[in-house]
């Protein structure tokens, strides 16, 4: 699933200076919406790029196709009609104003918004859903209940987005019931809540991934090869890396030379990740060859827990240096291996800590990730594939 962040700046916010600084704090954060009324729909195109839905008050009509650049990305109804209790529920909601404005609306982008304020109200956003691309609601006295009944009973045919005013009201939608809310209406001036929002989105979509174990079976100097370092554009932390191996099926956790030494500074942004045909996994949980790697792409980066985070490539380092080949067996009898320069600033995960590649020995524990499981262009396939 992925998660979105939208930023709630229509004229409930305050004047145009209030929105406008709004606005531009959620594009410095890197929300994926902001929620206007028709009218800024341009003033926000000029600030920057992002998605832009504007409350339509019931009228609802998209722009041809040439004037898209005036016009917003999904229109949203139910501001000042009945979704936000301004008009009167109907007791029937084959009458309701709102739901004919989303049908008519026809293949268009299109929201729908509604405050729960009782049961009636959650009823009616259920309808809402089964209409509108987007159904934004915001919780009043009670919010947990009424998201989780919503979560329960609406399927697939829209993005539910939650109402918030805080980070840790977003946490809360994205994990409630487990599955959680498709995104977050944020309603907040606080450049530090929109920023911490757009942080627990992007955690909520990241991979966890389980590392295990193996056991050194051998260690032994080989001669030179391309070696490719990866520089990325983003600091990482001690307990920070990446997986790499010469196996698709098992990587191996090379630390980030985040560690002083007597001879050479710390590179905290760089993982000197092994010799050019080596696998590296991706966010997308699939791999690529170091070799392809190119200034731009993105790389997964673990911590030493298995927590996942994603980072840009800024630079690839390719040099001829001497290796050493490293062999282990997994807890299920697997031999794996890679290869790793021999310098004493390559470090890698063992039971007894941080160790330098040159002070490995035969039974050392390494952490790794295995699967086993084949890949063909980095993706991972159902076929026996024999790496050796």
């Amino acid at each position: 699933m992925t998660r979105s962040v939208w930023l709630k700046a229509d004229d409930e916010v305050g004047d145009w200076e209030t929105r406008k600084r709004r606005i531009t704090a959620g594009l410095e954060a890197g929300v994926d919406w902001v929620l206007v009324d028709e009218s800024d729909v341009e003033r926000v195109r000029e600030l920057g790029e992002v998605n832009v839905a504007a409350f339509s008050n019931g009228d609802v009509h998209v722009m041809e196709a040439e004037e898209d650049e005036t016009n917003a990305d999904a229109v949203v109804v139910g501001k000042d009609g009945e979704g936000d209790g301004t008009v009167d529920l109907p007791t029937d909601f084959s009458g309701s104003a709102d739901l004919s404005s989303l049908r008519s609306n026809g293949d268009s982008p299109q929201g729908g918004y509604v405050r729960i304020l009782n049961e009636d109200y959650e009823a009616f956003a259920q309808a809402v859903a089964t209409e509108a691309e987007y159904t934004l609601v915001i919780g009043e006295d009670w919010q947990i209940i009424p998201l989780e009944n919503l979560i329960a009973r609406i399927g697939e045919e829209t993005d539910l987005i939650a109402g918030v005013q805080t980070a840790e009201e977003a946490r809360t939608a994205f994990e409630t019931l487990e599955l959680g809310s498709d995104g977050v209406l944020l309603d907040t001036d606080d450049p530090d809540e929109i920023r911490k929002t757009v942080e627990v989105r992007d955690e909520s979509q990241r991979e966890s991934v389980d590392l295990q174990w193996a056991e050194v079976t051998a260690i032994e100097q080989t001669g030179s090869a391309d070696r490719v370092c990866v520089d990325t554009g983003n600091l990482m932390e001690h307990d920070e890396g990446m997986l790499v191996g010469s196996m698709s099926r098992g990587l191996f956790f090379v630390h980030a030379e985040t560690a002083e030494s007597p001879y050479v500074a710390s590179r905290p942004f760089r993982v000197n990740a092994g010799a050019v045909h080596a696998y590296v996994r991706t966010p997308d949980g699939g791999t690529k060859y170091l070799s392809e790697l190119r200034s731009g792409d993105e790389v997964q980066v673990v911590d030493t827990n298995g927590n996942t985070r994603e980072a840009i490539v800024g630079r690839v380092k390719i040099e001829k240096r001497p290796m050493f080949r490293v062999q282990a067996e997994t807890e299920e009898g697997d031999r794996i291996e890679t290869l790793l320069q021999n310098a004493e600033t390559i470090k890698v995960a063992t039971s007894e800590g941080r160790k330098a590649v040159t002070d490995l020995e035969v039974g050392d524990e390494l952490k790794v990730f295995y699967e086993d499981t084949a890949r063909h262009f980095g993706e991972a396939v159902d076929e026996s594939i024999i790496e050796k």
